[in-house]
């Protein structure tokens, strides 16, 4: 697997490596032939390892729904928690422009995201034409995160989990808070799979991390639930300086190259469309034209069933030759 461990100069200074640059300081668990993750990658479908967590996704949703809720006050206030080892501030990282431009790194205007090796990027679109979710699937489930903004003061996240907690429950999911590197971490179960909710504090923002799988693939000591927690550790926040309203989601900007990847998916999908409608047009077109075709000839066939009808559907009477028959004509001769 990877990690990710930026310091700042002062930091590296009371560890003996005064001058250090960022890209030394950072370590990483892959191979140094390694080949990087396919991040502008667009995978329509999940991986079929990967759980098919509709109710999984829907807690989720109402993840999101309680994030946006107003949180309460605690009596005590919390403490901070630590992020020496991330995720980190746009502030504390130099290099940041050489960071987002790194192969294995999902630059999504907000929040930096580091791709463990294989995984895949999908997004998931809103009926709108806006983006619902960014995903990596990685290890038989899928991470997502999401940046919010916060008071200065540390404790969101504090709050956001008891809501969650409640909200899960009220869907119908079990839920069960954990502890992992900064404390408090939840553990959804439902009918489809599994879900665990990993929430940091930082400066004015909250970092919401999502590991999605089966039944129980994101347990404490789950492989699902370190790739998760690594790639939230090698995250980096741009929150900037604009005030924002407590739990508002910071705005999530494609990378060029998937959104390009992205519209050309949606075109090919919209002239697919377009031409079932217009196939379909045409075999309705097609049966209206047999029907009244097989109606005429039933009409036409009907008529000539009549049996001696004319064209107006009577029925034509003998002809007879006014001097008689042939045989009067005879005797009427023969008597002359």
């Amino acid at each position: 697997m990877f990690g990710r461990n930026k310091r700042n100069e002062a930091q590296a200074a009371d560890d003996g490596q005064p001058g250090q640059s960022p890209a030394e300081r950072q370590e990483t668990g892959a191979e140094p032939d390694a080949a990087p993750a396919q991040a502008g990658a667009v995978d329509a479908a999940d991986a079929e390892a990967a759980v098919d967590a509709a109710d999984a996704e829907a807690v989720v949703d109402s993840a999101d729904a309680a994030e946006a809720a107003p949180g309460g006050s605690d009596d005590d206030a919390p403490e901070a928690q630590d992020r020496s080892d991330g995720p980190f501030d746009e502030a504390e990282v130099e290099g940041l422009e050489e960071l987002a431009a790194e192969a294995r790194v999902l630059d999504l205007g907000s929040v930096l995201i580091p791709v463990p090796e294989g995984g895949q990027v999908q997004v998931e679109m809103a009926p709108n034409g806006s983006v619902n979710g960014v995903f990596v699937t990685v290890g038989g489930g899928r991470v997502t995160m999401a940046a919010f903004a916060a008071p200065k003061s540390p404790g969101q996240w504090r709050s956001v989990i008891t809501e969650l907690a409640e909200s899960v429950r009220g869907d119908g999911a079990t839920a069960s808070v954990r502890t992992g590197p900064w404390g408090r971490e939840l553990h959804a179960s439902s009918a489809n799979g599994d879900v665990r909710f990993i929430g940091v504090d930082g400066p004015r923002w909250m970092l919401r991390g999502v590991a999605i799988g089966p039944s129980g693939s994101v347990g404490d000591d789950a492989e699902l639930t370190g790739v998760a927690r690594e790639m939230i550790s090698g995250a980096v926040v741009r929150r900037g300086t604009d005030p924002m309203p407590v739990r508002s989601p910071l705005t999530v900007t494609l990378p060029q190259e998937l959104a390009q990847q992205l519209a050309q998916a949606q075109q090919q999908r919209a002239a697919q469309t377009q031409a079932e409608q217009q196939r379909a047009a045409a075999e309705q077109l097609q049966q209206r034209q047999q029907q009244m075709t097989d109606a005429l000839r039933e009409a036409s066939g009907g008529a000539q069933g009549a049996g001696g009808a004319d064209g107006d559907g009577a029925s034509q009477a003998p002809r007879q030759n006014p001097n008689g028959s042939a045989m009067q004509q005879f005797r009427r001769g023969g008597g002359a």
